[in-house]
């Protein structure tokens, strides 16, 4: 299929006509620069082809941070009719539920200079890395871990790792609605036992950080933000159990696309109607990979005040350590919004995008809905992290939705290639990041230059006003798998 033609209509979006069986336009947020190097992407194919499914409403739509995926684009957002639309697990992705969590402390960069080295080494140890990490916690039972897909982070913080509050903030309260663990296949079941509280590989982060610089004061107030705050980040997904759900119902829904008579224009869309058995079934394995994943970043939380306190030798009311909030990043969710000015029941996609609800909305932490939701885009490891906020801007034309982070321009393969005969543990901590990771061939896969620019990415979502930015983090110490 030809690279599909785009035409700007705004400083910041890109629109792409509806051509052959798309049933409605494709959008991209951009800008010049950054569409310049989309144009004979793949990725801008995958944006027409989600126009192809049934029920989608009035956009297939990609972020800035735009790249390819399976079916659909990373960085791609669309919202389908309950009643007439589809779900598909290429849309949510394999990782279900990877998201991010920051969390701040009452200490300036000033107090832990000197102690960065240290401090990334007890995080290193303390909270399991790499692929196939386990051992964070006991090895589950079966029925424990059915509790936890069904009550998700409630699951661990009745069990001391955490608090109120911390549900309080993070989204849906750390758990989705309809988890059903008969939906869950066993080898999901088989590969979950052991790697709650676990940062596994890849993209995954750890990160110490300093707030370096606060662009809206009003909303760095409410989240708690302050120039030289030390804050810590944490990026990881449901592991082996979520791959494992998504892998299981692409098989599902190969069928159900065909039982359903739905043409696909890549088969990578498989999918089955949002109300059909098939879509249920996915929908409530789903849900239980996305509570896993809450769960599995609130231990992380756990484990890192644990480590905090022990490498600074501090106690709890020193550090003061709380949970700003916790995004998902790949989830398919349903939700009501406005669509011809009447409130419709949807099923929103976000696959490598983050939910950015504008401020009033009852979804929102209560000490944050005068300002909006926080939206945290992560960055590479030796570059910014931002802090953005939802608007009513994003209500009106994304669903609520906005970019995840800095988006690929480097496939791994391509990476290492690049990496070939450099130290980049060494480049990063020339530029004053220390880095700790399980293994060479990850930092080269992750490094700097296999990513978009953050600041540009972030910088067409101020631009276009859907997340404006709030704060920026600037890396210090980063654990990778």
């Amino acid at each position: 299929m030809a690279t599909p033609s785009v035409t700007q209509v705004g400083d910041y979006l890109w629109e792409l006509p509806p051509t052959g069986g798309m049933r409605v336009p494709g959008r991209v947020y951009a800008d010049a620069l950054l569409m310049e190097a989309l144009r004979d992407d793949q990725s801008l194919t995958q944006v027409a082809n989600v126009a192809h499914l049934p029920g989608i409403l009035c956009y297939s739509m990609a972020m800035p941070d735009i790249h390819f995926g399976y079916g659909f684009p990373i960085g791609g957002v669309a919202a389908f009719d309950v009643e007439e639309g589809v779900v598909s697990p290429g849309g949510v992705g394999y990782d279900i539920n990877c998201g991010c969590r920051l969390l701040v402390t009452d200490l300036d960069e000033r107090d832990i200079k000197g102690d960065i080295r240290r401090l990334v080494d007890q995080l290193f140890r303390d909270v399991p890395s790499g692929v196939g990490a386990s051992g964070a916690i006991a090895k589950l039972s079966r029925k424990e871990l059915e509790k936890l897909l069904v009550e998700g982070a409630a699951w661990a913080v009745g069990r001391g790792y955490g608090s109120k509050e911390d549900l309080e903030h993070t989204e849906d309260g750390g758990c989705l609605p309809g988890a059903d663990p008969d939906a869950v296949g066993e080898r999901a079941y088989a590969r979950g036992l052991d790697q709650v509280g676990t940062l596994g590989s890849g993209n995954h982060f750890l990160e110490i950080q300093a707030v370096d610089e606060i662009f809206d004061r009003e909303a760095a107030a409410a989240y708690g933000l302050r120039e030289g705050r030390v804050t810590v980040m944490v990026h990881c997904g449901s592991r082996g159990f979520g791959y494992q759900v998504c892998e299981d119902y692409l098989e599902v829904m190969a069928s159900a696309s065909r039982r359903y008579h739905i043409d696909l224009p890549d088969r990578q869309l498989a999918c089955a109607p949002v109300t059909s058995a098939e879509g249920r079934r996915y929908l409530a394995a789903m849900a239980c990979a996305a509570n896993y994943a809450w769960v599995n970043r609130q231990m992380i939380m756990h484990l890192t005040g644990q480590a905090l306190l022990h490498a600074l030798r501090l106690g709890p009311n020193d550090l003061n350590l709380r949970l700003v909030y916790d995004v998902a990043h790949n989830i398919a969710k349903l939700e009501t919004h406005q669509v011809a000015g009447s409130p419709v029941g949807v099923c929103v996609h976000r696959k490598g995008a983050t939910r950015a609800f504008g401020p009033g909305r009852p979804e929102v932490p209560v000490d944050y809905r005068a300002v909006g939701q926080p939206v945290l885009i992560p960055g590479d490891m030796g570059t910014a992290s931002f802090v953005c906020k939802g608007t009513d801007e994003a209500m009106r034309r994304t669903f609520g939705s906005t970019c995840h982070g800095a988006g690929r321009v480097m496939s791994r393969s391509q990476a290492l290639k690049r990496a070939q005969g450099r130290a980049i543990d060494r480049e990063l901590e020339s530029a004053g990041i220390l880095v700790r990771s399980q293994g060479r061939k990850t930092l080269a896969e992750e490094m700097p230059e296999a990513y978009k620019d953050v600041e540009q990415v972030v910088a067409v979502m101020d631009g276009a006003g859907i997340s404006p930015r709030v704060a920026r983090l600037r890396p210090l110490g980063v654990v990778k798998g």
